[in-house]
């Protein structure tokens, strides 16, 4: 079965810029908004990153951890985000769905049960942040019989022995986490060196798909044109924490600066 956050990679180079992809909080801030919010956003993304909410969070900035504080409030539990993800599947505009999370929600639910609930829904793929390679390996086994990709993180500290250890093993896509440092914060490092480090990631196996992910901004994202794809998280997450200061429609004010990043990457 051909992997359809494959096909969204090889649609976006033959568009010769990079993949789109963005980062919402499953129920943030309703249940009702965050599917609003995902059918509106995906005329304008590639692929959609969805994250299952956690009150442990392990990578999470600020932003993201009060999207999911939110999303929690309201009452969202794992169901729901499945729930949320079947309805998104059904819409006109709807993209490959990668779901992230944390490893003991899985476990708690179990694992095969959680698979075959991803297959059930549709979900194209999966990142599981504290479920590392090594450890990974038989989880992301079970994923790829079920036609589900397993993505593996890589990060500046990665040595290239494990590194290319990682890259040999992982599925259609490598998510290559920026700085050392959660979501959301400010870009230690210059693009250039992401640039460097994302290349020696590129020239271990050119077929995999590589995203950057941590720190992309509507300020910084045009220096990254020539990669696979960027994801863009936390400005997002901040956006809806604005609007509902403000009291205004996220669904608007997202997909405004959706546009925006899309433009930026042309």
């Amino acid at each position: 079965m051909t992997s359809l956050i494959n096909l969204a990679f090889k649609k976006c180079k033959k568009e010769k810029r990079p993949a789109l992809l963005t980062y919402t909080v499953a129920g943030d801030n309703t249940k009702k908004k965050s599917l609003e919010i995902l059918n509106s956003i995906s005329k304008h993304v590639d692929i959609c990153e969805i994250g299952f909410p956690h009150n442990t969070p392990i990578a999470d900035g600020g932003q993201i951890q009060t999207s999911a504080y939110r999303s929690i409030k309201k009452g969202t539990r794992l169901k729901d985000v499945f729930q949320i993800v079947q309805q998104f599947k059904k819409s006109k505009y709807s993209k490959p769905v990668i779901l992230m999370g944390y490893y003991n929600m899985i476990y708690q639910h179990g694992e095969n049960k959680f698979i075959n609930k991803c297959k059930e829904v549709d979900v194209n793929g999966l990142i599981v942040v504290d479920l590392p390679w090594p450890e990974n390996k038989k989880f992301s086994k079970k994923c790829k019989k079920n036609s589900i990709d397993f993505i593996q993180l890589l990060s500046p500290t990665t040595s290239k022995i494990r590194m290319k250890k990682i890259i040999k093993d992982s599925h259609n896509m490598i998510y290559y986490i920026s700085m050392l440092s959660t979501t959301g914060g400010k870009l230690k490092v210059s693009s250039k060196e992401i640039i460097r480090n994302y290349k020696k990631i590129k020239n271990i196996n050119r077929n995999k798909n590589c995203v950057i992910g941590f720190g992309i901004t509507e300020k910084n994202i045009s220096g990254f044109k020539k990669v696979d794809g960027l994801v863009v998280g936390s400005a997002i997450c901040k956006e809806i924490t604005k609007s509902i200061e403000k009291r205004q429609n996220p669904v608007t004010n997202v997909s405004k600066i959706v546009i925006k990043l899309k433009n930026k990457i042309k």
